[in-house]
């Protein structure tokens, strides 16, 4: 990646709705041009998707927990990674160093809807045991860090 790539990485992780002609704008290129860069930026890896970030409590899912996972040693990882891609209320996994073999983000829209998921958690081969924390409140998220310029 290039400092113009670098750019429009950045400007999109700001307003992924920008047009082509207006990250052409800013950078300097022409629209065509812009076109066939974010094309490459994303046929290549760099750009894995476009979404809206959306407000969790106004669709109902008003409770925010962080569970780790303590893996059973005999456990096959593969099929415990594909028990928690088959419960939607995950949003996040994280592959640990410690104790904790897995964090897991997860929503739900009711403290008993939490309770149920800890269950199923609990009943998938392969995990030992569950920790939960709940979250308060949300501070912030899924705040990007700036990139770093490209140096020679």
């Amino acid at each position: 990646m290039d400092a113009i790539d670098r750019s429009l990485v950045e400007l999109l992780r700001g307003n992924a709705r920008l047009s082509y002609a207006e990250l052409a704008r800013q950078v300097g290129l022409s629209a065509p041009a812009v076109h066939e860069r974010v094309g490459k930026l994303e046929s290549g890896g760099v750009i894995r998707a476009y979404r809206a970030e959306v407000e969790p409590e106004s669709i109902g899912l008003g409770v925010t927990a962080l569970i780790g996972i303590v893996e059973d040693s005999d456990a096959d990882t593969d099929d415990v990674l594909e028990a928690f891609r088959q419960m939607p209320e995950i949003e996040s996994c994280y592959f640990m160093a410690g104790v904790e073999s897995f964090l897991l983000k997860a929503r739900v829209g009711t403290i008993a809807e939490l309770e149920q998921l800890i269950v199923r958690l609990n009943r998938t081969p392969g995990v030992a045991s569950t920790r939960t924390g709940i979250a308060l409140s949300t501070k912030w998220e899924n705040r990007p860090q700036p990139i770093e310029p490209v140096t020679s």
